[in-house]
Order: structure tokens, then C-alpha cells, then sequence
């Protein structure tokens, strides 16, 4: 076979394969890749989900602030020449207390979430997100959590820490 003729027909067959893939990839259905047991919402659906993150969102503002000034508390702590134990690990606790909270609004809101659409996957990977950092390392990072912006970890800080920890936020 001449050049011309081994090249119509590599041309010729990659065609028909990538006709063949392509018309098997528009045959799946609509909700094929999803995780198992998960299907689009309605608009209904979509509409009262959209209202529950919003509450949250609102509801969880003051405790979200509180842990932003925790971390800040935190990394001043850090930055100090000499880092005090006891008092890294008592604002750890107020830190802490503070993410249980948050977790619980979280739980709440997931209960809620499948009460309205019981297939809508909620958990890790809603609200993964950069944020703000304030410190080497102890800022608010890609914190895997919920919601927009919520999720709060330890990541890379991508500031300097605050040279006095700012006040808490009043009550």
C-alpha cells in the first residue's frame, strides 16, 4: 500500500473511534460521573437548599468571626520570641470549643439538608476554599469544611502575624 493509502486509513479509523467514543459518552445518563446515589436537585429543591445555606451562613457569622479572632489570637502566640506553652494550648481550647460549636450547626444543617432532598450529598468538599492567612501556618487555610468559607483549617498562612492580638468581639 502506497503512503497516501495507510494514511486515509489511520485517518479513517481514527474517526470512526473517536465517532464511536463520542456517541457512547452522549448515551450515558444525565447523572453518570455523580457519586452513587446522588441526582441533580429540582428547582424546588435547589431553591430551599439555597435558603438553609443562606440561614446558616447568617446564624454562624458571630461564631465564624470569633474563630477568625481566635486564630489571630493564636498566631500572635506563635509569633511571640518565646511561644508559652500553656497559653498556645488554652487558646487551642477556646479554638476548639468554638469548631464544636460550628460542627454542630453543621450536623444540623446536613439533617436538614436531606430532610428537604434526600439524595443531596453533603460533607467534605462544599466549602473548600482559600482564606485568609494570618501567619506562618496558622491563618485560616484550605479548610475542608462546609458552606462558603467556613471551612476553617490550618493551611498556609499567607500573612505575617499581627503584631498585638486584636480584641474579642463583644458579645
Amino acid at each position: 500500500m502506497k503512503k497516501s493509502g495507510k494514511l486515509s486509513l489511520l485517518l479513517v479509523l481514527t474517526l470512526a473511534l473517536s465517532l464511536g467514543l463520542a456517541a457512547s459518552v452522549w448515551a450515558q445518563p444525565k447523572d453518570k460521573g455523580m457519586a452513587p446515589g446522588i441526582k441533580c436537585l429540582t428547582l424546588e429543591e435547589a431553591g430551599k437548599i439555597f435558603d438553609l445555606k443562606e440561614k446558616l451562613h447568617t446564624d454562624t457569622a458571630a461564631l465564624r468571626k470569633q474563630m477568625m479572632v481566635k486564630h489571630a489570637e493564636l498566631a500572635a502566640l506563635w509569633a511571640a520570641e518565646k511561644p508559652e506553652e500553656s497559653a498556645i494550648q488554652a487558646k487551642q481550647k477556646e479554638l476548639n470549643a468554638l469548631r464544636d460549636q460550628m460542627q454542630e450547626k453543621m450536623t444540623a444543617f446536613e439533617f436538614e439538608a436531606k430532610k428537604i432532598a434526600p439524595s443531596y450529598h453533603v460533607g467534605m468538599g462544599m466549602g473548600m476554599g482559600m482564606g485568609m492567612g494570618m501567619g506562618e501556618g496558622y491563618g485560616m487555610g484550605h479548610g475542608m469544611g462546609h458552606g462558603a468559607g467556613m471551612g476553617m483549617g490550618r493551611g498556609p498562612g499567607g500573612g505575617t502575624a499581627p503584631k498585638e492580638a486584636p480584641a474579642a468581639p463583644a458579645k
